[in-house]
């Protein structure tokens, strides 16, 4: 298989390193205040990256990091489990290998930061003092923003838009369904987590109707008029799923968006009067920032912004937002982004902690999405910091694409480097070695 080695992979995050790997920001520096502590909020990409580079860069750091879950299922790639491509525990990880290092794990929920006095609330008694606090809460939903939607609704027509229970039960009604009943799946506005994620979701469900359900079919509704990567879903549509997807994106502003649903009889309508009677409704609302984030005040609207160089935030000192819940400028809210800012985040405290010069963090993205058995195709760039029309930005370089007309070759190693990348990442973010297990072949679909 087409592997991507620790080299190849720091390599492609665009020259930013990983501790294990290099000795360069992130080497062991002698810390005076070896006390110093560092609080982290989510055990996602961007949060448990920070705390393993930490700790690999300062032993001696005092480090927690506060997950609610014990078991974090990815976001990114369950796409490929609800369409049958891997295991549930192939995207599904613990936190030993953080607790191996020495970082202290407390799976709680944060319900309130006081960033004047430094402390993180766990409960009603429970408070933890901090130095420095990392912000990574990834997103949370915006349930109003569909009339009908709520948790409760979600159980009925799932969004899987966040890794875990959604995502088995997506899979669950998906597999239940009779021959020639009709999906939908609703699109949010932007921003959203995973640009391309959507059409990668629409491709694998529809695969899976085509080898299983071959009379059924998949409505999207789009409020956008263009989407990430377009030209090769657009090609995919065509050549795969042709008499499968019915694609609405909107001609005007919103028209196709979901404005309502009615979970008892299945119904999706949109604001141009367009009503689907769903089997199954995928709905994935409008996002922000996670809850804690907003009770912190770290938020202006849904996002935080934060100081590009290094993602510290521009509302409170002392602390660092990033991941899904920063305003990352063009940069997109990946689980690739969330990592390479994490890479910088650690880098700055460190190098802080130190009394070392803080250079300005440089940033990487690729995004894949899998369109057929063996066809992937992939989005990126590198971003720096600096100013566009005077203001401050993370202007792209370098940026590539998939094309329509690719090779089945060209596709099919896509799909080997992005199994890898997934191995590779994991591996480097819980602690873990680095092997694609739980991928079934390629041919796959149970």
């Amino acid at each position: 298989m087409h592997m991507i080695d620790r080299r190849r992979f720091t390599a492609g995050l665009g020259g930013l390193s990983v501790v294990a790997a290099s000795a360069g920001p992130f080497a062991k520096f002698a810390i005076a205040q070896g006390a110093l502590k560092v609080v982290i909020v989510g055990g996602g990409p961007a949060g448990a990256t920070v705390a393993v580079q930490l700790k690999r860069g300062d032993p001696k750091l005092d480090v927690t990091l506060i997950e609610p879950q014990s078991d974090y299922t990815t976001c990114f790639f369950s796409n490929h489990y609800i369409g049958g491509f891997r295991t549930f525990n192939s995207i599904t990880h613990d936190y030993r290998g953080l607790r191996g290092l020495g970082i202290r794990v407390i799976h709680a929920t944060a319900t309130g930061i006081d960033t004047e006095h430094k402390r993180v609330s766990l409960g009603k008694k429970d408070e933890l003092e901090y130095d420095r606090l990392v912000v990574a809460p990834g997103i949370d939903l915006k349930y109003d923003s569909i009339e009908g939607y709520s948790e409760d609704a979600a159980q009925i027509m799932p969004h899987a838009w966040k890794g875990g229970a959604q995502t088995r039960l997506l899979k669950k009604k998906l597999d239940a369904l009779d021959d020639g009943d009709v999906v939908v799946l609703g699109v949010p506005r932007n921003p959203y987590r995973c640009p391309p994620g959507p059409y990668e979701r629409a491709c694998v469900i529809a695969n899976h109707l085509k080898t299983r359900k071959p009379k059924s079919k998949l409505v999207i509704l789009d409020p956008k008029m263009t989407f990430s990567k377009q030209p090769v879903f657009e090609e995919a549509f065509a050549k795969y799923y042709k008499d499968i997807i019915e694609l609405n994106l909107s001609n005007d502003i919103d028209n196709f968006g979901v404005t309502r649903v009615d979970t008892r009889t299945g119904e999706v309508m949109t604001k141009a009067g367009k009503t689907v009677k769903a089997a199954l409704a995928n709905i994935v609302p409008d996002q922000k920032a996670g809850e804690i984030a907003h009770k912190a005040g770290l938020a202006e609207g849904d996002w935080c912004p934060v100081h590009l160089e290094n993602f510290t935030s521009k509302k409170a000192k002392d602390v660092y937002v990033l991941g899904d819940a920063a305003i990352a400028d063009a940069m997109p809210k990946s689980a690739f982004s969330a990592h390479a800012q994490a890479l910088v985040v650690a880098s700055d405290i460190l190098s802080e902690a130190a009394g070392k010069e803080r250079a300005s963090g440089h940033y990487r993205n690729t995004c894949w999405s899998l369109l057929a058995p063996g066809d992937s195709v992939k989005i990126g760039a590198d971003y720096a910091p600096g100013e566009v029309a005077g203001k401050p930005a993370l202007a792209p370089s370098g940026p590539f694409v998939s094309k329509p007309g690719e090779s089945a070759e060209v596709r099919k190693a896509n799909y080997e480097e992005s199994v890898a990348w997934y191995a590779t990442l994991v591996g480097d973010i819980f602690v873990e070695g680095a092997t694609p297990a739980g991928r079934k072949d390629l041919g796959s679909h149970d």
